[in-house]
């Protein structure tokens, strides 16, 4: 027993040892960012900066946020996260719903699965889907952004899964007293699965905010640009904010190295104050599908 009890104390050690190693490596480096942003142009320059800012100073946030092009880029991405996420969601469950039942109550209910399992499988390819954007005059719209994604068939497989799960006697009662569809949908379903629902739309905010590479093929202006394509340009080609009209003291005061890594943060903060929201249902939510006793 003693022997159990103490390979158990490794095994806890060790692997504690390991999640926090792994943790580390996921935030040092945000951290790092974050102290280059809020560091002195000299400082920042040197290399001097690590864990902790020299030179504590706003001026790159001031900088960056004094442009139009970054704060255009932002509002975009904000436009497509809330236009993305209602129209998902509302498909995602319009969809998840009829699928949930059994054959017997929806005779062609394998028919549709295997037809949006399918276009996980396969797809047309970037060429065709830039032909239909195209031919759809959807090019340099916030359309092209969300509705050749509208359907997200991972997420309706993750809901119909849940709704699955959820006692079958709700709705036979609700029938019998003579609800319809539409109303056991969203009036008992949809409240019943708030922890799937959130997870879903942690990870719909997620997808929308962090895509960037649709910005740059159905964008043909770059002020059309979401915030990641835009951060793209800005971090791997050149620094868009640069124009030849900036002031003397922008640049004795903010460096490229500074105001890259100030557009950075401000990139990912948004994601980072809307997680801890969600956090309570994330854990429920993420076992979907799992065996529950």
């Amino acid at each position: 027993m003693r022997a159990q009890l103490d390979s158990r104390k490794v095994f806890q050690t060790a692997n504690y040892t390991f999640l926090i190693g792994i943790s580390l490596l996921c935030i040092l480096p945000f951290i790092h960012v974050l102290a280059i942003s809020l560091s002195s142009k000299t400082a920042a320059a040197a290399g001097s900066v690590l864990f902790w800012p020299v030179g504590f100073t706003f001026k790159s946030y001031d900088y960056v946020l004094s442009k139009p092009a970054f704060v255009d880029a932002l509002l975009i991405t904000l436009k497509r996260v809330g236009l993305g996420t209602l129209i998902n969601m509302f498909l995602t469950i319009l969809i998840a719903y009829p699928l949930a039942k059994e054959v017997r109550d929806f005779k062609y209910r394998t028919a549709y699965a295997w037809y949006f399992v399918l276009t996980i499988l396969f797809s047309g390819g970037l060429i065709p889907t830039y032909m239909i954007v195209n031919k759809t005059y959807l090019m340099d719209t916030i359309w092209a952004l969300i509705i050749p994604g509208a359907v997200p068939v991972f997420n309706v497989i993750l809901l119909l899964n849940f709704f699955r799960g959820l006692p079958r006697e709700l709705e036979e009662a609700s029938f019998v007293d003579g609800a319809g569809h539409w109303t056991v949908l969203w009036r008992i379903l949809v409240p019943l699965s708030a922890p799937a629902l959130a997870t879903i739309v942690l990870f719909t905010i997620v997808g929308h905010w962090n895509s960037w590479f649709d910005g740059l093929i159905f964008m043909n202006r770059p002020e059309n640009y979401p915030l990641q394509s835009y951060l793209q340009t800005v971090i791997i080609q050149q620094d868009l904010l640069r124009v030849a009209s900036q002031s003397l003291d922008s640049l004795a005061e903010v460096s490229e190295r500074t105001s890259k890594a100030a557009q950075i943060f401000m990139g990912a903060l948004p994601i980072l104050l809307v997680y801890p929201f969600l956090q309570k249902y994330f854990i429920k939510g993420i076992v979907l599908g799992s065996v529950k006793e």
